[in-house]
């Protein structure tokens, strides 16, 4: 199985099934193979919400080619840009018993084990002034594991972007397609604009999920009802939120030069699964505008129609794993409540918004394992830097 994941034209939903089906897919937390320490790698991020592994299995000619295989997916929700003294905590146990797991449980050893801090950790640690917990972060890990010489520091914003355009779009779609990847604390993407790989034209975001929900929260005042929420998050998006997603898509140009819009992040991934239960195995889904615009009216109107019970109860194909489909809805409702999906979706169709021109509409895509796909592109370019 390749991580990279075919883009496909719009097609009916009948036929999109039957063509998916045929493929090899994965899910959130995928773990459909058997783990070795023999051509096995290991990469971890420390994000904004807690700390997240991928294991590959290099097959074939390698990494250089794109071929290895997702064996492990997994992450461990511990809020870590809230930089309180339980969340360090909470963090440091997280990416330790990680590694852990990796070095130990997988025997994969400790030069093909990359740690890394998000672009979007180091963003709000910027913003917060809060510098000082990366390091000390870093040290503790370092001390916790016994390796004080290990490598460990916050990924460029410019080179997470343009490693996760590299790890999750196919080379036949990798000049024409715009990447945005929209996290917890920021949103960071772009695409190639001179039909080469060293050219990248980066785009980027102060605002994620989290970033708007805590902006909302913070307006709320002692009102803190779900409709007050709905009504400060939409002056949040309407306000400096907007002002720079405009700003960010015309600067970027990304409009006249790609023809397809891939969004990845775990809003992408929460969104395709509850507008698309049926194709929850898939890891890439083709929605429209409107697809989100009704999802969002769902989330916030009638919270209760996007449980897993009620969904799957809608599925009429007898062919369905409604077991498998159920607990995928499951899992997106566990990762995020009702306000936490108003944020996400929010700024998700504001940005989608700016691609929704009179004279040409872009094909959107929502990529549902994108999170490994930087860290698979990073591994592969550290195993080249290590040669």
């Amino acid at each position: 199985m390749l991580t990279r994941i075919l883009f496909r034209t719009p097609l009916s939903l009948t036929t999109l099934l039957l063509v998916l089906s045929t493929s090899i897919c994965f899910s959130q937390t995928s773990f459909r193979f058997k783990i070795k320490g023999v051509n096995t790698y290991a990469g971890i991020e420390v994000g904004s919400k807690g700390v997240k592994m991928s294991v590959i299995e290099v097959t074939g000619s390698g990494l250089k080619n794109g071929n290895f295989k997702i064996l492990k997916d997994t992450s461990v929700n511990t809020d870590f840009i809230t930089f309180s003294k339980e969340s360090f905590r909470n963090t440091l146990a997280g990416l330790k018993g990680l590694y852990e797991t990796a070095n130990k449980q997988y025997q994969i050893p400790e030069n093909r084990i990359f740690v890394v801090f998000s672009s979007g950790v180091k963003a709000v640690a910027d913003r917060e002034n809060k510098v000082a917990m990366i390091g000390s972060m870093a040290d503790s890990f370092r001390l916790a594991i016994n390796e004080p010489n290990r490598k460990v520091e916050p990924i460029d914003v410019i080179d997470e972007a343009r490693l996760s355009h590299l790890g999750i779009v196919p080379t036949s779609k990798r000049y024409t397609t715009f990447l945005i990847d929209i996290g917890s604390g920021n949103t960071k993407g772009g695409y190639f604009p001179s039909g080469n790989t060293k050219d990248f034209s980066l785009f980027q975001l102060t605002w994620g999920t989290k970033s708007v929900s805590n902006a909302t929260e913070k307006r709320m005042d002692d009102d803190k009802s779900l409709v007050n929420f709905s009504r400060q998050m939409q002056r949040v998006l309407a306000g400096p939120a907007e002002e720079e997603i405009t700003y960010a898509v015309n600067v970027s140009n990304a409009y006249n030069m790609s023809d397809n819009i891939a969004f990845s992040g775990g809003i992408a991934w929460a969104a395709s699964t509850l507008i698309y239960p049926e194709l929850a195995e898939n890891p890439v889904v083709p929605v429209i505008y409107d697809d989100v615009v009704k999802l969002s009216e769902k989330v916030y109107k009638n919270y209760l129609s996007i449980s897993d019970s009620a969904i799957v109860k809608d599925l009429s194909d007898p062919s369905l794993d409604k077991k498998y489909i159920g607990n995928e809805v499951r899992k997106v409702n566990k990762v995020f409540d009702q306000r936490a999906l108003m944020s996400g979706i929010g700024l998700l169709l504001k940005i989608m918004r700016q691609f929704e021109g009179v004279h040409e509409k872009k094909q959107f895509y929502f990529v549902k394992n994108g999170q490994v796909g930087w860290i698979s592109a990073y591994v592969s370019q550290a195993i080249a830097e290590q040669k």
